[in-house]
């Protein structure tokens, strides 16, 4: 639109003619929006507001004297505030690379003074400290010029042919050599060890290398040699069970003979012994079965002539009791207790009679030892308790 400015984002514009700006400043300040100017009575200028950059190569000399080769950067701009750009506007609107000039001859005063403070040591041991103290007492200066100082970097610091840097340095560069040569020489021992451990390594595999073709030839040779082998061990072992196999039968045939043999001679030896054994035993039986009967035989005549005889023996012993007196007084059980003891003397009498006449041998001369027959006596007396009193037999 005719007429309308609008200034970049890193610029501001400063519009003059008309009413006065900020603090009685010839111009007005606009930055970030557009603004209308009236053609012909109004002008438009432009200041950046960018980041610039000033190089700093100055010598100065230290509290020790010794004189030291300073390069610095600084980077710089111009304020974002009303008052740092009408500054700023006022000192460089018409030569803008003026802001860098003026800056690095504003560093480079306050660079030497603060170097002529300080020992070599600390200027090049504690080069954060040197900027600091730099930036805090240009800081006044520059904000009045309209700048402000973003940083300070204090790129290089050299004292020339004198030396004292590298005479300084002389102890830290010998021990930074000793340890250097210690890490070459661990170094070489850690990659000799490395060698070594490598060859064993390899002597080590090479070794079991030769073991296991060793082994695997071993091997080779004992499965050709069994295989040669295989064929006699075959037929000796079908040889061997072919023997096995006619002992065996030998062993049966043998056993079987043995129990044919048993039951052909010795089962028929031993049932023939035994009953010729039988036979003995039976015959040998029979003759004493035979010698005891001719040996009894008079007893068995003897006795039967007794036994004969017994009834008149009985008879007569009854006999002697004709004439007794005989009184019963228990009734029917004294009846046969008498009747009892009648039949136990005869038989008394009987055994007496047998033994005599078997002291005589059978086949002798017929003579007998005279019996009396006729005359038999009976004294028995028995006492028996009862309600009518003893029993008395005479």
């Amino acid at each position: 639109m005719f007429g309308y400015r609008v200034p970049a984002p890193d610029e501001a514009m400063l519009i003059s003619g008309g009413r006065r700006g900020l603090g009685g400043a010839p111009f007005r300040v606009v930055t970030g929006h557009g603004k209308f100017v009236v053609p012909f009575f109004r002008k438009t200028r432009f200041l950046s507001l960018a980041m610039c950059e000033s190089e700093v190569t100055e010598t100065c000399v230290t509290k020790q004297g010794i004189a030291l080769h300073v390069r610095a950067v600084i980077a710089f701009k111009v304020g974002n505030d009303a008052e740092s750009i009408i500054n700023a506007g006022q000192r460089f609107l018409s030569d803008q690379d003026q802001m860098s000039v003026l800056t690095g001859r504003i560093f480079a005063g306050h660079l030497r003074a603060i170097i002529g403070s300080m020992t070599v040591e600390e200027i090049v041991t504690e080069r954060q400290k040197l900027a600091a103290e730099v930036l805090d007492t240009s800081k006044t200066e520059m904000a009045k010029i309209g700048l402000i100082v973003d940083s300070l970097q204090i790129q290089s610091i050299d004292d020339g042919d004198t030396g004292y840097i590298d005479a300084m340095s002389a102890p830290h560069k010998a021990a930074i050599q000793r340890q250097a040569q210690i890490a070459q020489a661990q170094a070489t021992q850690a990659a000799v060890e490395a060698e070594q451990e490598a060859a064993r390594r390899q002597a080590e595999f090479a070794r079991q290398t030769a073991v296991v073709k060793a082994e695997y030839s071993a091997e080779v040779d004992r499965a050709e040699a069994q295989a040669a082998q295989a064929g006699p061990l075959a037929q000796a072992h079908a040889q061997q069970e072919v023997l096995d196999a006619q002992t065996e039968l030998a062993q049966r045939q043998a056993l079987l003979r043995q129990k044919q043999l048993v039951s052909e001679v010795v089962k028929p030896a031993e049932a023939e012994a035994e009953r010729v054994r039988i036979l003995a035993a039976a015959e040998a039986q029979r003759m004493k079965i035979q010698a005891e009967a001719a040996a009894s035989y008079d007893r068995v005549a003897l006795d039967r002539m007794l036994i004969d005889q017994l009834p008149q023996i009985v008879k007569e012993a009854a006999g002697g009791l004709a004439g007794a007196n005989v009184n019963v007084l228990n009734g029917a059980d004294g009846l046969g207790e008498i009747a009892a003891g009648l039949v136990s003397q005869g038989l008394t009498i009987l055994d007496s009679v047998r033994q005599n006449l078997s002291g005589q041998e059978p086949g002798g001369n017929g003579s007998e030892q005279p019996r009396d027959n006729g005359l038999l006596q009976l004294s028995a007396r028995r006492e028996k308790k009862s309600d009518d009193g003893p029993v008395d037999v005479d």
